[in-house]
């Protein structure tokens, strides 16, 4: 799917509460889970022991941490859209998150994107996006969450 491009934000304003984009698919693998444990030291077998994993848990494999789910926003929403304008855009953070999902190792999730809410700040622009991993496969999400970016101009 390719990106979409928006020249600013005035042309998003129109669009609050409609659904903009819809990302590629991103293979959550047990390496980068993995990567995610050491980085975080939250070593939990239901994460990093596959052996384990697959004979005692209720999901019979290892699953991803749902903060490792939560930071790959970021990286989905900038393979999925633009919003062209800012000098600098800043994460500022989250209103609402839910796991709703476990993901899988070896699973794959993309970003459903809606913008919220567009205000003015001093010297820039809040924006709050609605985003929904979706799990390929699923009918349930991996996680529902209201990021919250700053842009400067």
């Amino acid at each position: 799917m390719p990106i979409i491009e928006f020249d600013n934000l005035a042309q998003l304003r129109p669009l609050i509460g409609t659904e903009v984009a819809v990302g590629e698919w991103l293979e959550v693998s047990q390496q980068r889970i993995k990567l995610f444990a050491e980085a975080t030291g939250d070593q939990q077998w239901i994460h990093t022991d596959e052996a384990r994993a697959a004979a005692e848990s209720p999901y019979g494999s290892t699953i991803a941490h749902g903060f490792l789910t939560l930071s790959l926003i970021p990286h989905l929403m900038a393979q999925t859209l633009r919003v062209h304008g800012a000098r600098l855009s800043v994460n500022y953070g989250l209103n609402r998150v839910r796991f709703t999902a476990p993901v899988r190792a070896g699973k794959r999730i993309r970003a459903r994107v809606t913008p919220l809410k567009i205000e003015d700040i001093p010297g820039g622009t809040q924006v709050t996006w609605k985003v929904v991993l979706e799990i390929e496969g699923s009918d349930k999400p991996a996680c529902v969450a209201e990021m919250i970016g700053r842009r400067y101009e």
